[in-house]
């Protein structure tokens, strides 16, 4: 079977593209930089990845992370795979603000909410090609 991103993740993000085996997303909320990592697997868990994809995966978390703390100003990252509503396995890679709408809380389920502009999306992709962190 071709691997197929979960519905309720395709709602909520714009697809980026791809790197490796992950496709990169980023939620709809312009309120927080909120990337999303999808590996392309059946499994729910981050364990059971093999060790190539699991290394990949992490090396991907951790460019990501550095790309969010030098393109957006955030006081915190916050790394997740919680997978409670969709489980497909996704890790969340969110930079966070004390002063940001939800702090200290979690950004999920919040009414708090702002689209990106289609311009500011397609900034934040040409951005993540130059770093050569995702491809179409």
């Amino acid at each position: 079977m071709r691997f197929q991103l979960h519905d309720r993740l395709a709602a909520d993000c714009h697809l980026l593209g791809r790197n490796g085996t992950c496709l990169l997303l980023i939620n709809r909320n312009a309120l927080y930089p909120w990337f999303i990592l999808v590996p392309e697997c059946d499994e729910t868990e981050f364990y059971r990845l093999g060790p190539e994809q699991q290394s990949e995966v992490l090396t991907l978390i951790n460019r990501m992370s550095r790309f969010i703390e030098n393109h957006f100003s955030v006081d915190k990252l916050n790394i997740a795979t919680i997978g409670n509503v969709v489980a497909q396995l996704h890790i969340h890679i969110i930079g966070r603000q004390q002063t940001d709408a939800c702090w200290p809380g979690v950004v999920w389920g919040t009414a708090q909410f702002e689209e990106y502009p289609p311009q500011r999306v397609a900034e934040i992709k040409a951005l993540l090609h130059q770093e050569q962190l995702c491809v179409e």
